[in-house]
């Protein structure tokens, strides 16, 4: 079940209130920035808030004060972890870092904490030595496991974490390209679907930036690879070497499908905003885009738009098999926007 993070907030403080607050949460959902304000809250909550107000409400009452961020948060009580920046990969020396760290003394009822923003990016050595922690955690210990990739981690890992899933909200911090990808499909409406060119210039935009993003995966990809054999080459035997290297070529491929999926949804999100105009609903995913997809409402009967749709979701499903990517996405825009 998904939470806003109000909820998720007030149902983690009743279980704290009641002395029955877990000691590992996994905040999932594509609201990352959501996710983080949450973990800064429940860490205040367990150490106590900072004592600045933004002044007074309009009847001289102070209000609650804002959480600081993680980053301000950092410091000997609060550990962040956070992916490496040549090779977007977590290590097994921070997380044992992480675990000495919370088994060092702290203040008097105060709480050891440990973040790690994009948990996902653990490999799995990081994550069998997490699970020490995970499994003999310390007194008044709290781990914070933030990820939009959940299913990424180990099961091992899910199944001792109180999973808690924000719902997405227009705070979500954009892909990137999306923003791209938004603007040709802008064009293309104003211009009015129906037209084979149309369709695959939108089509040659949607693969533009997918090549992109899977070249940017790759590399990552390729350069925590080759420190992990710089690393441990000295110390392993046998095939060692070569299950790494399959292993980061299937994270690789995994990482692409999971990027392929949410820019498929832009389309989809964005189509189901043209659908909220022409029904006269006011609430849209994309509301700075409100005045093209109005315009694209306009010239597009309903029973087209509901089409276009059921199109790009039966690509999407068309994708999950063994089907040629190019071959598949030139048939499915032809069929959306064509």
């Amino acid at each position: 079940m998904a939470y806003t993070e109000d909820k998720a907030f007030e149902l983690v403080k009743s279980a704290h209130e009641r002395e029955r607050l877990g000691h590992a949460f996994l905040i999932t959902g594509a609201a990352v920035a959501g996710g983080k304000r949450l973990a800064s809250r429940m860490i205040e909550m367990v150490n106590g808030a900072h004592a600045a107000t933004s002044g007074l409400e309009l009847f001289g009452d102070a209000p609650d004060p804002e959480p600081q961020s993680i980053d301000e948060l950092e410091g000997d009580l609060v550990r962040v972890v956070r992916s490496e920046m040549k090779s977007r990969r977590i290590s097994v020396t921070q997380i044992r870092a992480l675990e000495k760290s919370m088994y060092q003394a702290s203040e008097k009822d105060k709480w050891k904490v440990g973040v790690v923003l994009e948990a996902d990016r653990m490999g799995v050595e990081a994550e069998n030595a997490f699970l020490k922690t995970l499994e003999e955690p310390p007194t008044n210990c709290l781990l914070l496991l933030i990820t939009s990739n959940p299913d990424r981690l180990l099961p091992t890992i899910l199944s001792r974490c109180v999973q808690l899933k924000l719902m997405t909200s227009d705070r979500r911090e954009p892909y990137e390209g999306e923003a791209e990808l938004l603007e040709v499909l802008g064009k293309i409406g104003k211009a009015g679907f129906g037209s084979v060119g149309r369709a695959l210039t939108l089509k040659a935009a949607f693969s533009k930036v997918l090549d992109r993003r899977k070249l940017v995966i790759g590399k990552a990809n390729e350069a925590a690879q080759k420190e992990e054999v710089l690393h441990y080459k000295q110390t392993t035997e046998g095939d060692w070497l070569k299950q790494r290297e399959n292993y980061y070529k299937a994270l690789t491929e995994s990482e692409y499908l999971l990027e392929r999926g949410q820019f498929l949804d832009v389309l989809i999100t964005w189509l189901g905003d043209v659908v909220r105009q022409k029904s006269g609903v006011e609430s849209l995913d994309y509301p700075a885009h409100a005045a093209v997809t109005k315009s694209v409402a306009e010239s597009d009967s309903l029973e087209s738009l509901l089409r276009r749709m059921e199109a790009l979701e039966k690509l999407g499903d068309l994708l999950e098999t063994n089907v040629s990517e190019p071959l598949a996405l030139e048939v499915g825009f032809m069929q959306a926007f064509g």
